[in-house]
């Protein structure tokens, strides 16, 4: 794949998934993520199994910090200021509470990663994927996106914003011959739930008692397929879920 993969949250789940899998496919990467330590581990561990030295390059910064994010992609070296792909994947849940006992920097903490970083980053890399005439951008939404449930209040809003700006971006994108897919997991074993419950791991891995959840890289495949299709096809929304899992609410744990 002769293309540039812009990659936000890179450093762990269906972003650091996706490294992996574009680079195998001999993709160059704007690797991007707010812990530094783990983004050099990953350029490092991805160049030398390709062999191939400046394939990757790391921006550290936090999305939800408007200044940092355009200063970022305003510092890339000329030779890596053509973009053919954005994954804008960072993104969290905290909490998951009663409406009336949640937490407000939980709620401003979401809604600044998931709604404004978004925002942010997009905009900011709009004017480096634009000039390619063919330009991809993959939003990561939710099924929590698609569907309401219980103590999800704000996270819920954060996704269904994003399912929002996904289709609003479509449109406006339609001139610049721009392709923008957004991509709803279900459940997915990751570091989502043991961040949502705050590094509470015995809280996080019962999410997932009782099924097999997706995999980061279940993830990756399905954004790989999206970001390798011909110019003229794009998918629009994709939905996925484990076996186990027909929507935001209803499981069947054995």
């Amino acid at each position: 794949m002769n293309k540039t993969i812009f990659i936000t949250g890179a450093t762990s789940g269906f972003g650091e998934a996706c490294a992996r899998k574009f680079a195998a496919a001999g993709a160059r990467l704007i690797l991007t993520g707010r812990r530094k330590d783990r983004l050099d581990a990953l350029k490092h561990e991805l160049e030398s199994l390709s062999g191939a030295p400046e394939r990757v390059f790391t921006l550290n910064f936090d999305v939800q910090d408007r200044t940092a994010v355009f200063a970022a992609v305003a510092s890339l070296p000329s030779e890596w200021q053509k973009i053919d792909i954005l994954i804008n994947n960072a993104g969290l849940a905290l909490g998951r509470d009663y409406f009336d006992e949640a937490s407000l920097e939980d709620w401003e903490t979401m809604i600044d990663t998931n709604v404004k970083g978004l925002l942010y980053v997009s905009r900011a890399v709009l004017p480096l994927l634009i000039p390619s005439g063919d330009g991809h951008i993959i939003n990561l939404g939710s099924v929590a996106g698609k569907e309401v449930y219980e103590k999800g209040n704000v996270y819920c809003g954060s996704k269904f914003a994003v399912d929002a700006i996904s289709r609003s971006m479509r449109i406006d994108m339609l001139r610049h011959g721009i392709k923008v897919t957004a991509i709803h997991p279900g459940a997915a074993e990751t570091e989502f739930s043991k961040v949502r419950f705050k590094g509470d791991e015995g809280q996080a891995k019962k999410i997932y008692e009782g099924y097999t959840p997706l995999s980061a890289e279940d993830v990756a495949d399905a954004i790989f397929y999206c970001a390798s299709l011909p110019p003229h096809v794009c998918i629009n929304d994709l939905v996925i879920t484990c076996k186990a899992q027909a929507d935001a609410i209803y499981f069947y744990k054995g």
